[in-house]
């Protein structure tokens, strides 16, 4: 899904059932969704000590959750409502086998801050996304670049472990970009839901696919503050 109509400013489009605010909050309930589903399945893993199968089989899931993603990324617009949400829930669950790894090396306590901390951080910039009338194509560009960034650096760690010093600067660009991208993603809802009105699949398609870029970039929020301010277990 590619497009950039930010002129649009109409709380209703034409032949729209549904007004901007309602197809906003039916995108964050898909997310919201989401997340359920992941954290879920990490505590479930993590209380049924599947968490380890998990850690084991970590390469298998990055394959499987990669997989979905870039499936829904270039074919949502041809695969039907039904097929967009249930790669959604499969891939919210995978991530979860992930998200478990993460209980056995953080304590509890930090978890839980750092997702509450991750849930206030971004509500403030998803509602500055919905409100504001700047176009934020710009900050898309930014953060794009510096999610660039990040994957390179990660792949330099990867091969180079001494690079892990730079852990914390590395956490802080993470948490900058993530937010950027939460106030950019949210503003794209508005885009979508004027680009295909009158088109009901194609809507629902998008708050699908919207609900799956603000789930991310909850996570990665989560993910890099707990990096930078969670406490690791002895």
């Amino acid at each position: 899904m590619s497009f950039d109509p930010y002129e649009f400013d109409r709380s209703m489009a034409p032949g729209q059932t549904e007004t901007i605010g309602q197809y906003t909050a039916k995108t964050f309930l898909w997310m919201v969704l989401g997340l359920m589903i992941t954290f879920g399945v990490a505590i479930a893993s993590w209380l049924s000590g599947a968490v380890y199968f998990a850690y084991q089989a970590q390469f298998v899931v990055l394959i499987a959750t990669l997989f979905l993603a870039f499936t829904m990324s270039s074919r949502i617009e041809r695969m039907s409502v039904g097929a967009a949400v249930a790669m959604f829930v499969a891939f919210s669950a995978l991530l979860g086998l992930t998200i478990s790894v993460y209980l056995l090396i953080f304590d509890l306590t930090s978890v839980v801050f750092c997702f509450l901390a991750t849930a206030v951080y971004f509500g403030a910039l998803a509602a500055y996304g919905f409100l504001t009338h700047r176009d934020l194509s710009r900050v898309g560009t930014i953060a794009f670049s510096g999610l660039i960034f990040l994957v390179l650096f990660g792949l330099i760690t990867w091969f180079i472990p001494s690079f892990t010093a730079f852990d914390q600067m590395v956490c802080i660009v993470g948490i900058v970009v993530f937010l950027a991208y939460t106030a950019y993603d949210t503003q794209k809802i508005r885009s979508y839901y004027h680009y295909y009105a009158g088109y009901p699949d194609m809507l629902a398609k998008a708050s699908i696919f919207s609900a799956l870029q603000l789930y991310l970039d909850f996570l990665n929020l989560f993910l890099y503050l707990l990096r930078f301010l969670g406490n690791r277990r002895d």
